[in-house]
């Protein structure tokens, strides 16, 4: 941050603000507190009988890989109304939300992943324009080695596990750190 978003000046610091416990970005001039939290990204894990719909990405980050139809929440609407828009947007793909699946915090980058398990209304479904392909896959055909971020490995892994028991939890967990290159 570079210029207060309340009086425009550039005399920023950060420092702890009197009464709080960790270090803001202050302006000097106006005293506003400008506060970085989290963002909040919220999608669905559509089901269809034994399948589940995955869209490749025709956007960065990860280009060409595969991943449940998810984005950033959007400000005025709900964490559910979110999931059905970016499903929507990104799958052409009509569902009925079963419930918050899972929650998964991301510390190194602060995001928070909200996924909600979903039931396709009808298999009309394609790619939108931040993907190439929208398709189902069955547990054995999940590409694993091509998903493109972990918390959707996470958030499949958890599904298939639940489905086999035959009841679905809500799963909260975090990942605190990013995954190393080999």
């Amino acid at each position: 941050m570079k210029f207060c978003s309340t009086c425009g000046s550039a005399n920023l610091a950060l420092r702890i603000p009197e009464g709080d416990t960790l270090p803001r970005i202050v302006c000097a001039d106006c005293a506003a507190i400008h506060y970085q939290n989290p963002r909040v990204v919220v999608g669905c894990l559509p089901a269809w009988e034994d399948k589940v719909l995955l869209c490749k990405r025709a956007i960065e980050p990860r280009y060409g890989l595969w991943t449940l139809p998810a984005g950033f929440l959007e400000n005025g609407e709900t964490v559910e109304q979110g999931a059905l828009r970016e499903t929507l947007e990104e799958a052409n793909a009509r569902v009925e939300p079963v419930g918050l699946y899972t929650m998964i915090s991301l510390l190194h980058v602060h995001q928070v992943y909200m996924m909600y398990r979903a039931r396709l209304l009808d298999l009309d479904f394609g790619p939108g324009t931040e993907s190439l392909e929208v398709r189902l896959f069955t547990e054995a055909e999940i590409p694993w080695e091509t998903l493109a971020f972990r918390t959707i490995a996470r958030t499949l892994r958890r599904y298939f596990l639940d489905r086999k028991l035959g009841s679905y939890a809500f799963h909260s967990s975090a990942i605190d750190r990013p995954r190393r290159a080999s």
